[in-house]
């Protein structure tokens, strides 16, 4: 299952590293492929994560999902 969400704040690729690990530390998340050029993360995961889990994680962390 792939999942691709809109991440705005992302300017570099530390911030990636970011929200790359926050993704992936989400039980039910594989894998995030995260481009703060294109302001996205792509996630595959084994099993369904509500939306509000992933947007959550993400604005902890600092970033603004869309």
């Amino acid at each position: 299952m792939e999942k691709t969400m809109k991440i705005e704040g992302m300017m570099c690729p530390h911030c990636e590293a970011t929200v790359k690990k926050t993704l992936e530390a989400i039980d039910g998340v594989e894998s995030a492929e995260v481009s703060h050029e294109k302001g996205s993360a792509v996630l595959t995961m084994s099993k369904n994560v509500e939306d509000s889990v992933l947007k959550k994680a993400v604005e902890d962390a600092g970033y603004t999902v869309k």
